[in-house]
């Protein structure tokens, strides 16, 4: 089967010639924004990885796992994962960082890999995303939003440690 890539590549191109949109000046744009974007989650990678570490180095992060470990099991979630849980509703950068090294730690094959990469493709980050878009939308107060956010994200984190076991 032929990659799909250029082909999704060639048909973007095709659409924008048809509508004649400027794909140069489009593309230039485009990358303009993203690295705008980095440079805007730079400070922030920064701040949480040493905070993670020092965490994880001081014994806290471990207490943490052995204090809440007994409940996540409980609910299907294996203890490895508590790390990437804390951090991806904070940091979508950060917690990909965090799920390679989760995946390095147990394996990308074990349950616990799976749950891991199943929370990180199936949760977004909370703070990041409704700070983005409520500010896009003139929101002033969030009300019940990120109340909202955080009981899905913990039901997803849930769901994730049954879909991998059950499925």
């Amino acid at each position: 089967m032929p990659n799909a890539m250029p082909v999704l590549i060639g048909l973007v191109i095709a659409y924008g010639l048809i509508r004649r949109v400027p794909l140069y000046d489009s593309f230039v744009r485009g990358a303009k924004q993203g690295l705008r974007v980095a440079v805007d989650i730079l400070p922030f990678l920064v701040a949480m990885l040493p905070v993670i570490a020092l965490m994880e180095a001081s014994g806290a992060m471990a207490f943490l796992v052995r204090l809440i470990g007994p409940a996540l099991t409980a609910l299907g979630i294996p203890a490895e994962t508590l790390p990437l849980m804390m951090l991806r509703p904070l940091s979508g950068s950060a917690s990909l960082a965090m799920l390679e090294r989760t995946l390095t730690l147990v394996g990308p094959d074990s349950y616990a890999g799976r749950v891991a990469s199943t929370l990180m493709g199936s949760s977004e980050t909370i703070f990041y995303t409704a700070a983005l878009y409520l500010g896009a939308a003139g929101v002033r107060r969030s009300r019940h939003a990120i109340p909202a956010a955080i009981l899905a994200w913990l039901a997803g984190s849930v769901a994730a440690g049954w879909a991998c076991r059950f499925f």
